[in-house]
């Protein structure tokens, strides 16, 4: 199941290793995910249900859902597509909830002395909003320290092998897995501090964090805090949506674009906006069949570039259908599709199978707001940002003083946003510590501009109009 061939790609592979899964001895390669290297190796079920014993699979693959937990090394409910796999680790099936069992190492756990690390700005989310925001802020005179709890920075940067739209200023015609490096060195070379398999577990007031890394509790104390987490994948409703093969469609472009690994064989794309017939086509690319892309609105919602580029490859984008079930026992083996009509309703007689052993779900993303809302952030459930976002002004400060947003959590958009919003939250996180400056306002200036021309065109309607929405109810708080 991995890829040894790729018209863009080259995987560089660790050194080969050995674990056990189940007491069977297992090939991996150093660098690569437990879970990944389980699908590598054919393994799709991962744990199981805690009440219906119903197999799972995992499938967001950045830690967000709880379908890869696993017993590692003895220890229960383990992220196996964050954590690394190790020579001799020994992983096995966890069905249903895992326990705790030893109760002295808890108590001594939390009686032990928390060690304490101080920075200027906190940042949570090492994604193209956060490398942005320490870099301006870093710029403008602020130490910072970055929390990410993947193995590597660069977020949905690193999986993203097509090429930037917009100026040069936005990474025009460069590649966003060639982006997030260009982060990584300018960030190596300031005064940032970046953690990555670091997990955020708590908000106290005031700037306050709870972390874990490397197993230990620690504790950060910061001046001023940006919250960049991100987004995760939605899931609709349809039987059996719980089988393993069902992916988000950035799991699979984690299993394909970081880690080298075919998803499955033949996969059907749900949704035709820009994500999903992109990494329709890095499935293409990568030797996967794509069976059709199944569209529940009557129009394509991607640019009419990728789109075009998808039918002449010969790939049906099946407008008005949705998925009507997924078939199989332990797994995706065929699904059942169906055609709606203008009230969103099936039309009976218009059901059909086809074979395959992947679903990909490219049907929005919610942002990852829980922090904020843990923070005692004000929060509005604003569908045209995708979900619960945390009412902010113009600098992206909420209201909690001295705590801000930038990139999907404040509202979904593309990551050439994300990267502006960061420099902004950056900017102005800095500015309240030293001193707003002359620079420092150009630069703000400058980077609201850069949104709204991205905002700008029939595209940038909705997040426009849940701009708006935000702002009035920032000025009613």
């Amino acid at each position: 199941m991995r890829i040894n061939e790729h018209p863009i790609l080259e995987f560089k592979r660790g050194k080969l290793i050995h674990f056990y899964f189940n007491d069977q001895k297992i090939d991996a390669y150093e660098g690569e995910t437990i879970a990944a290297a389980l699908h590598a190796n054919g393994v799709r079920v991962l744990s199981r249900s805690p009440h219906l014993n119903r197999p799972r699979g995992f499938f967001c693959a950045i830690g967000k859902c709880s379908s890869c937990l696993m017993e590692v090394d003895g220890i229960p409910n383990v992220k196996t597509c964050l954590v690394l796999v190790k020579e001799g680790m020994h992983v096995r099936n966890q069905a249903g909830k895992g326990r705790i069992e030893n109760s002295q190492a808890v108590t001594s756990f939390l009686n032990r002395t928390i060690p304490t690390m101080t920075t200027d700005i906190a940042i949570i989310g090492g994604g193209p909003a956060g490398l942005s925001a320490a870099i301006y802020a870093a710029k403008a005179g602020v130490r910072c320290m970055i929390f990410d709890e993947n193995n590597q920075p660069g977020g949905q940067l690193i999986k993203q092998t097509h090429m930037f739209f917009g100026s040069r200023e936005h990474y025009a015609r460069i590649r966003g897995i060639d982006i997030s490096q260009k982060l990584i060195t300018e960030i190596t070379q300031l005064p940032v501090q970046l953690f990555t398999d670091t997990s955020v577990i708590g908000y106290f007031h005031p700037h306050t964090l709870a972390i874990i890394q490397a197993g230990e509790l620690k504790k950060v104390v910061a001046r001023k805090t940006i919250i960049a987490t991100g987004a995760t994948e939605n899931m609709f409703t349809f039987k059996n949506n719980d089988l393993p093969g069902v992916y988000g469609a950035g799991a699979v472009q984690t299993l394909m674009n970081v880690y080298g690994v075919l998803p499955g064989k033949r996969v059907l794309m749900v949704g035709a906006g820009n994500i999903g017939v992109i990494v329709s086509y890095q499935l293409l690319q990568a030797g996967v069949e794509v069976v059709a892309i199944v569209e529940a609105l009557p129009t394509i919602g991607a640019y009419q570039v990728h789109a075009s580029k998808i039918a002449r490859m010969g790939v049906p984008i099946l407008t008005s259908h949705t998925i009507k079930q997924a078939i199989g026992s332990d797994k995706v083996e065929a699904v059942e599709i169906v055609q709606l009509n203008e009230k969103w309703e099936e039309i009976p007689g218009t059901e059909s199978i086809k074979e395959v052993d992947t679903i990909c779900l490219a049907v929005g993303l919610n942002p990852s707001s829980e922090i904020l809302s843990q923070a005692g952030a004000q929060m509005r459930y604003l569908p045209a940002l995708g979900g619960n976002v945390a009412l902010h002004d113009d600098d992206l400060q909420t209201t909690v003083p001295g705590l801000y947003v930038a990139g999907d959590v404040s509202g979904i958009e593309e990551a050439s946003s994300a990267m502006l919003e960061g420099r902004l939250a950056g900017l102005a996180a800095a500015g309240s510590l030293v001193g707003t400056s002359e620079k420092i306002q150009i630069l703000k200036s400058e980077t609201r501009f850069g949104l709204d021309k991205l905002r700008e065109g029939p595209f940038g309607d909705k997040t426009r109009r849940g701009i708006n929405q935000l702002k009035i109810a920032w000025e009613h708080r």
